[in-house]
């Protein structure tokens, strides 16, 4: 497996995580330049991401928004507004892994390290939504299926799922 540096997005990767997003997800589901821009300005903290060693350039990354709110709910997505810092709840926003570099561990070591720094700033858990297909795989990350998201981005169906940390 190659090698990664973990750590908080820089300002001058925005343009790099946005092609990232429009990679890993449908039009209908990704976030927008506009938007992922202002959430790395509020709160660039909890925007984490993977760097190829080898190339410098981002492989894959995970962002959320701290809240006092255990449910999730498709503001989060638009309003950065929502976040507050003394939230003890990660709204996972965001997954994402450029298809070179999938099924090699990276998702899974994204996860756990986001996890390991966001316990260490007092968060509790880590809330996220998923297709049907994505169940099983965040259910190995160690998520618990809560059913039914409240979501319904991008006209999806969602489950939602929360990790104690």
């Amino acid at each position: 497996m190659k090698e990664f540096d973990f750590r908080t997005i820089r300002l001058d990767e925005i343009e790099q995580a946005v092609e990232i997003e429009q990679i890993c997800f449908p039009p209908n589901e990704a976030c927008t330049k506009e938007a992922m821009t202002r959430r790395i300005n509020k709160d660039k903290d909890d925007f984490f991401v993977a760097v190829d060693k080898e190339t410098g350039l981002i492989a894959g990354f995970i962002n959320g928004l701290a809240t006092k709110e255990i449910s999730f709910r498709d503001e989060f997505f638009t309003q950065e507004e929502l976040y507050d810092e003394k939230g003890d709840n990660i709204m996972i926003l965001g997954l994402d892994v450029l298809p070179e570099y999938r099924m090699q561990g990276l998702a899974r070591n994204l996860v756990s390290k986001y996890g390991e720094l966001q316990l260490k700033r007092g968060r509790k858990y880590l809330t996220l939504t998923c297709l049907d297909s994505r169940v099983p795989m965040y259910k190995k990350f160690g998520f618990e299926d809560l059913g039914q998201a409240n979501s319904t981005w991008g006209g999806e169906a969602w489950h939602e799922m929360r990790k104690n940390l």
